[in-house]
């Protein structure tokens, strides 16, 4: 059975303009005993744990935390046999050196933010590094024998057909074995969402999704989820696990998991997180059980997301019909079109 850890690190140097994650640019000084934190939470339930099949190490951004201590962490965790290890990177920040450390700690994907090959829609986007670094990130990822992820978005303000090419192609040349691509979204609270001048263009995003799907498909990258394009057998692991209802734990401030049909979540700051851990309470703020009527449409909602979409005996011919030119059954299956993947929220509403 699949089972994944969710481990997030909230500490960044520059918060995107973008960025509604739970990330701190001033609480640096809390990395060592945050992280202990973190292993002492894995090591007190890992008895409980299933073998785990997945790892993925999120934030913020995790290359700011010292490597070793980072890996310390994941070694905490009871892996099975050819589980899936990730970590987020910075291409700033992934060094031949640190890459190593991650390699012998088992690390065996990196999802390398990248967002832009363009610097003008980087400085759109708020962000801060260096292009040029990512060829060097790169070469750190492939020195260490591991393989790696480009994560992608699209639709910054101004960013052009031409632009977005570029950064595609300058990407398929990389040779990633998997690319992530998100279309820009404005979310509350964030420098981008006080700024209407900067939000996105739905026309021109579906475009650049478009483009996105046309550019990798024919560079061998195959489409499996809304945003996630991979070489054969290259899929995400962790990933999937949250668009099957898979079941994962929380590890860390804010994190979000998932067991026995009850969603949870972690407290939001990272000092109530480390006191609860160092007091030995439970990090837990919160918690819902969805009823079976729930679940079964959440599980809808995800399913059509993915290549294989939902069983065909889920949706009526009344739906398909309701929206033909964006669904379309597919032996046993009711898939998305290419056009409907476009508007994936809509038609997953419909489903509920």
């Amino acid at each position: 059975m699949a089972f994944g850890v969710y481990i997030h690190v909230p500490f960044c140097r520059r918060r995107c303009d973008y960025c509604a994650f739970a990330t701190w640019t001033d609480k640096a000084e809390l990395a060592e005993r945050y992280l202990a934190a973190c292993r002492q939470q894995i090591m007190e339930t890992a008895s409980e744990l299933p073998p785990v099949t997945s790892v993925f190490v999120g934030g913020g951004t995790p290359t700011l935390v010292d490597p070793h201590l980072l890996m310390e962490v994941v070694s905490a965790v009871p892996l099975a046999v050819d589980a899936e290890v990730t970590i987020e990177c910075n291409p700033d920040d992934l060094t031949p050196e640190r890459a190593q450390v991650y390699a012998d700690g088992g690390v065996n994907r990196l999802s390398i933010g990248v967002q832009s090959m363009v610097p003008e829609v980087l400085a759109t986007l708020g962000r801060e590094h260096d292009p040029a670094n990512v060829r060097r990130a790169v070469d750190a990822a492939q020195g260490a024998g591991i393989p790696f992820n480009i994560d992608l978005v699209y639709g910054a303000k101004g960013e052009t057909l031409v632009q977005w090419a570029t950064t595609l192609e300058a990407t398929i040349a990389l040779g990633p074995s998997h690319v992530s691509a998100y279309g820009l979204t404005v979310e509350a609270g964030t420098p981008l969402a006080a700024d209407p001048s900067r939000h996105p263009d739905d026309d021109t995003q579906a475009d650049q999704y478009q483009m996105a799907t046309e550019l990798l498909g024919a560079a061998g990258y195959e489409w499996y989820e809304i945003s996630n394009w991979a070489r054969p057998g290259q899929e995400c692991q962790h990933n999937t696990l949250y668009w099957t209802e898979g079941e994962y734990l929380a590890v860390g401030c804010a994190a979000h998991g998932h067991r026995d049909g009850r969603r949870y979540w972690n407290f939001w700051t990272p000092e109530r997180y480390v006191t609860a851990i160092e007091e030995g309470r439970s990090p837990e703020a919160g918690s819902e059980k969805l009823s079976a009527g729930e679940r079964r449409v959440e599980a809808l909602q995800l399913a059509i997301r993915t290549k294989d979409g939902v069983a065909g005996r889920d949706v009526s011919d009344e739906v398909v019909v309701e929206l033909v030119g964006l669904v379309e059954r597919r032996a046993d299956r009711v898939v998305l079109t290419p056009q409907g993947r476009l508007l994936a929220n809509e038609v997953a509403i419909r489903l509920g």
